[in-house]
């Protein structure tokens, strides 16, 4: 039996080409395509993405709604970047995102939302991130700031859907990410048993769970496998959690406050407890404040 939804598709090519080969090996390639797919897929699960596929030159992907694919794309392409370079060459990846019907009749997925997120992945630059202006249409406040539009120039304007966003790397389109001096200068702190993470304009993103290959990992049963992460943005430093059991935050003298699929901004100084009350885990408690 099929099923159509309308959906929000991501699409990711990241099996190289023949120059890229040529650069740095046939081997070396596969082994950084192995970890940008693997950097993409917790990106998706961390935005409660549904895999549809994944092969080692191809992952897809769909969404509930446009703003989750726009920040699974953007999570991806910052934990990508963090990757050490190819021998100073862009990461062997290229992310298209479009919002249409889905068709899972057969053994691969297929419909309009495949076929056009998959076209816009191949118009990519290696290590870019584009979405259709479908997209963009259903777009809501929480991804907006993080998609440009593109130039109309050349063959791409020609090309049907030619009106394109770039996603993620948008600071010389919309000008600085965090406009106020205290924002630009600030640094959120995180500590979790003896580390000491900083966000900031350097790594925007922290990703915090149960999964090994999470920033932080919490070895508590009550915390998801991608529990939550925060970002820094232009409002301030943002926790968003996408766990089962919520996220418990404890900040100065303001009452206990539990994100539950829902995003909180976080000031001064306090706890926060990832899937139980910051009083029930002091092992595994991530303790913020800022300097």
């Amino acid at each position: 039996m099929s099923e159509a939804l309308s959906t929000c598709v991501l699409a990711a090519l990241h099996g190289g080409d023949e120059t890229l080969a040529d650069g740095v090996g046939a081997d070396e390639l596969r082994r950084a395509a192995e970890r940008c797919a693997h950097r993409i897929e917790r990106a998706i699960a961390a935005q409660g993405g549904q895999l549809l596929q994944a092969t080692p030159t191809r992952t897809l992907a769909r969404f509930a709604n446009a703003d989750a694919a726009v920040q699974a794309a953007a999570i991806a392409l910052e934990r990508i970047r963090s990757l050490p370079p190819l021998h100073g060459m862009a990461p062997p990846v290229r992310i298209g995102v479009h919002c249409a019907p889905v068709d899972n009749r057969g053994a691969e997925p297929a419909g309009e939302g495949v076929t056009e997120a998959v076209r816009i992945a191949g118009a990519c630059e290696a290590g870019q991130a584009l979405g259709s202006a479908a997209l963009i249409s259903q777009l809501g406040s929480a991804a907006r700031h993080l998609v440009a539009r593109l130039p109309q120039t050349g063959q791409r304007a020609r090309e049907p859907g030619g009106d394109l966003h770039e996603i993620g790397r948008i600071e010389a389109a919309a000008g600085p990410a965090l406009p106020t001096l205290q924002a630009q200068t600030m640094r959120l702190r995180l500590r979790h048993r003896q580390n000491v993470i900083h966000i900031d304009e350097a790594r925007p993103v922290v990703l915090i769970g149960r999964e090994l290959g999470n920033d932080i990992v919490i070895s508590d049963p009550r915390a998801s496998r991608q529990h939550a992460r925060i970002e820094r943005r232009s409002e301030g430093f943002m926790l968003f959690d996408a766990s089962s059991n919520g996220t418990f935050v404890s900040a100065d003298d303001r009452p206990e406050r539990v994100v539950r699929r829902a995003s909180l901004e976080l000031r001064g100084r306090g706890r926060i407890g990832c899937g139980f009350a910051p009083g029930n885990g002091e092992a595994e408690l991530l303790f913020f404040d800022f300097d």
